[in-house]
């Protein structure tokens, strides 16, 4: 009789160890489970699939924080492209100029209408000038936020009988809406902009000079 119940004891801690081992088996597939999914979820969600000519085409995207100055350089290159590359149009020039300021603040939107009061953008109509922009760089502090910049660029006024070079400086902020949207890419608003130096160059121009 002992024996017997020695031997319903050793099979019951058997059974008990088997149990356990079960348990922790299951705990973990289940766990590595968890993480092959939550792994596979973060590689797709690094996937970019582009619709090109027709074709989808997959591209890699990267950490935000990775490539932030290459993304605010863009940002402030865009910005100006579209505040300062102009045709004689009075259509093309509001449609180009409401592209920029969904990339900035209200101040874009004041020298937008200092530009129009002062008669800017009907000088360059009447003389049938295009104005185009060339970034030349973009000195950036991204170690204080919102981000600092100091835009140079060249500016080029240009009509059939002459071409009108400026030196333009300008200044800003920049800070970063966390949404990405199709009228604003990046996601950064900039701020508290200004236009610093808008002046001739004076070896590369003709007399004629418009007003700003």
């Amino acid at each position: 009789m002992f024996t017997q119940l020695k031997n319903i004891d050793t099979a019951f801690r058997h059974i008990k160890v088997f149990s356990y081992l079960l348990i922790l088996a299951n705990t973990f597939t289940i766990c590595f489970g968890i993480y092959k999914w939550c792994q596979l979820s973060g590689e797709k969600d690094e996937k970019i699939y582009i619709l090109y000519n027709g074709k989808v085409l997959q591209a890699l995207a990267s950490d935000r924080k990775s490539n932030l100055s290459v993304q605010l350089r863009d940002h402030i290159k865009t910005f100006h492209q579209y505040f300062f590359n102009l045709s004689p149009d009075d259509k093309a020039i509001k449609a180009s100029v409401s592209k920029s300021l969904f990339l900035a603040d209200l101040s874009a939107k004041k020298q937008y209408d200092n530009l129009v009061e002062s008669g800017y953008y009907n000088n360059l109509i009447s003389a049938s000038i295009s104005q185009e922009i060339e970034v030349d760089s973009t000195v950036l502090d991204i170690n204080v936020y919102p981000y600092t910049f100091t835009c140079y660029a060249t500016e080029k006024l240009i009509r059939a009988s002459s071409t009108l070079v400026r030196k333009l400086v300008t200044k800003g902020q920049v800070r970063d809406l966390k949404t990405q949207t199709d009228d604003n890419p990046h996601g950064f608003l900039i701020q508290g902009w200004e236009i610093l130096e808008n002046k001739d160059v004076p070896k590369s121009y003709s007399n004629e000079t418009i007003s700003q």
